[in-house]
């Protein structure tokens, strides 16, 4: 068996497993590949070990081992140059690939270390993501155009369950929520709910109770979704439990159906309203209303990517959340 040096030791210790027969499994080590490849470019052994700055002891033992462990000769050692055998010619013009694709691979990870590059896997509801997500995915666009943020509807328990499991990386949920292991939540923004109404109704109230509200055709949240809960309850409070006429899990097209006069909602005050569609009206209910959202990710220290998305979430959030 050959010992290895010190000096080799200083190279990335990456290595490859590659079949050889079906009952042998061995190790390619890759970086004794690139001696062979240094070898075979330069020449010689003393320019491969120049151009590597190793020893020349150490460029022939990594050689050595390579041949031992394919069990075949790699290079013809002649003059003036060695050059490779038909093996060799075979490793080398696949090794070159192989190193390549190795050190982008590298490259790919330092980048993802340092926020630069990388897979992130966010979960949501279909309202969240369109209303919050545009701007931090188009800066991230900007500054990072390596990110690939992959976006997946879903409930805040498929959310929490998927960051729990790993199937996710960062969530936005409902809150509150119930604890859960290895999984962090924190407060993200509290919006408060208004009334929308179809901006045709005749003698809208400056504020809209439960039971203005209930008297009135309805479209609400589909039941699965935690909007539809907060909605229930604030009926309930007041001893009402009013039947939608639609439910629907997209508030746009709540929105539509309510413009269109098909009946009044209730929706959580968004960066929409600025923009509003003249066909609605808004008002806020009394009692008062609120939608909490939080930010969720596993517990522990945080990806260097997860960070930055977080971070850029983060700053959508208003300065006061309100009481």
């Amino acid at each position: 068996m050959l010992a290895t040096t010190s000096e080799s030791d200083k190279l990335n210790n990456r290595k490859l497993k590659f079949s050889f027969g079906e009952s042998a499994m061995r190790e390619l080590n890759l970086d004794r590949l690139r001696t062979l490849l240094a070898v075979a470019d330069g020449g010689s052994f003393a320019a491969a070990a120049q151009q590597l700055a190793l020893a020349p002891p150490t460029v022939t033992s990594h050689i050595a081992e390579l041949e031992a462990r394919l069990g075949t000769p790699l290079l013809r050692r002649a003059r003036p140059a060695v050059t490779p055998t038909p093996a060799g010619a075979l490793l080398i013009e696949r090794g070159r690939r192989l190193l390549a694709q190795a050190d982008e691979l590298v490259d790919a990870l330092q980048r993802h270390v340092a926020g630069q590059a990388g897979r992130l896997r966010l979960g949501a509801a279909t309202g969240v993501i369109v209303q919050w997500l545009p701007p931090v995915l188009q800066q991230l666009a900007a500054d990072a155009p390596g990110i690939d943020v992959q976006l997946a509807v879903t409930t805040s328990a498929e959310t929490l369950a998927g960051l729990a499991e790993g199937r996710l990386d960062l969530g936005i949920v409902a809150l509150p929520q119930p604890p859960r292991a290895s999984v962090l939540v924190v407060p993200w923004r509290r919006d408060p709910v208004q009334a929308v109404l179809p901006a045709a109704w005749p003698d809208l109230p400056d504020v809209v109770t439960p039971a203005w509200l209930a008297a009135r055709p309805l479209v609400l949240n589909d039941a699965g979704t935690h909007l539809a809960r907060l909605c229930a309850d604030w009926f309930a409070r007041a001893g009402l439990a009013p039947a939608a006429r639609i439910t629907l899990n997209f508030n746009d097209a709540v929105r539509s159906l309510v413009a269109a006069g098909y009946g009044a909602s209730l929706l959580p005050q968004d960066a929409w309203s600025a923009n509003a569609d003249a066909r609605l009206a808004t008002r806020p209910v009394d009692p008062p209303l609120w939608r909490e959202l939080g930010l969720a990710r596993r517990d522990g220290p945080a990806d260097a990517l997860v960070a930055r998305v977080w971070g850029l979430l983060e700053a959508q959030a208003p300065s006061e959340t309100g009481a």
